[in-house]
């Protein structure tokens, strides 16, 4: 379900919060479950009376019955089919243990609903950079690997970008990784937790999740588009991290696009955690890192387009938060 579940998502989402709703997710206060049947024994005759006495007080609810039998299989039969793997999406966490490739390619759009029209000022793109509005729809797994940061379960990653998208525009590979990279291993980061632990592998390595740039058509088309507003969503254990907010960043951030793409970061990978979305608890406080902050810090203005999307969870109480980009802000900063 991502900034949005769509659905969320879902495709989502976004959704805006949800979980990341569909399914359970842990909150950040839990740690990283009669028929009727003639005597067989009976002659003919007392058979047939027996028939007879049925039908008389039966009448044509005898033939209605075998009507809604069959009409009650087909249903059945159908919903087995429109559960199938086939025409499912599938869970935000499916334990993927496959070898990654040099491209993979998304999958379905979540949701083909169309944009719930909101005017939320908070939710904007702001104005900034240019940006490719669509690409290749196969993402690049980028060279290079790591050590593992953190104690706990470990989680190994990919760092991807689509085809398409200018080195320009996101400054090339190596500071789109180095950015991944270093968020991901911040002290102030999911790592600080004592949970979870986190590992770079490159092309060709099996990995737990994949974090992939992408142009803002193919991200609607896997994400889905609930709302008018341009987000970010993890799927299928794919982080995908919306290029036009790469770019331009978030009104609540301000002009402070770096900060915003490290959130985005740790917001979408908090996703893959199982973790959902959660609202302003005090205001003035730091927002936490799981609220939709793309959106905004009034839990108002996301409250109104969870609601639109058909999510819920934040509610409507006037509370306003600070941007925040950690899970831990509190803990020593990283270098």
């Amino acid at each position: 379900m991502s900034e949005w579940d769509g659905s969320s998502p879902s495709a989502t989402a976004e959704p805006d919060e949800e979980r990341y709703r569909p399914g359970a997710r842990r909150t950040a206060a839990e740690p990283l479950a009669a028929s009727w049947r003639p005597d067989p024994t009976a002659g003919g005759g007392a058979r047939k009376h027996a028939r007879r006495g049925f039908f008389a007080t039966y009448g044509w609810r005898v033939y209605a019955v075998p009507v809604l039998l069959a009409v009650t299989g087909l249903v059945v039969v159908q919903t087995a089919a429109d559960r199938s793997p086939e025409t499912t999406a599938a869970g935000l966490n499916p334990a993927l243990s496959q070898t990654q490739q040099a491209t993979t390619t998304p999958g379905p759009a979540l949701t083909e609903r169309p944009p719930v029209d909101l005017d939320i000022p908070s939710a904007e793109l702001p104005s900034g950079g240019s940006y490719a509005k669509s690409g290749s729809g196969e993402w690049r797994v980028l060279a290079g690997s790591g050590k593992q940061v953190g104690e706990g379960r470990l989680y190994t990653y990919t760092v991807e970008v689509e085809g398409g998208i200018p080195a320009a525009q996101y400054g090339g590979d190596d500071v789109f990784a180095g950015i991944v990279d270093g968020t991901l291993s911040d002290p102030r980061g999911w790592t600080s937790l004592g949970e979870v632990a986190v590992r770079r592998v490159g092309p060709g390595e099996n990995a737990d999740f994949q974090v992939s740039l992408t142009t803002p058509e193919t991200t609607r088309r896997v994400c889905g588009f609930t709302i008018k507003y341009d987000s970010s969503c993890a799927i299928n254990d794919r982080v995908v991290l919306n290029l036009a907010r790469w770019v331009r960043g978030a009104v609540a951030f301000e002009a402070d696009v770096l900060t915003y793409r490290k959130y985005v970061i740790n917001h979408e990978v908090g996703h893959v955690f199982d973790l959902g979305h959660v609202g302003c608890a005090k205001t003035g406080d730091l927002a936490p890192v799981m609220m939709q902050q793309t959106f905004g810090v009034a839990n108002d203005y996301v409250h109104e387009l969870n609601r639109a999307s058909g999510g819920g969870g934040v509610p409507k109480d006037g509370k306003v938060c600070k941007p925040n980009a950690w899970p831990n802000p509190q803990a020593r900063p990283g270098n």
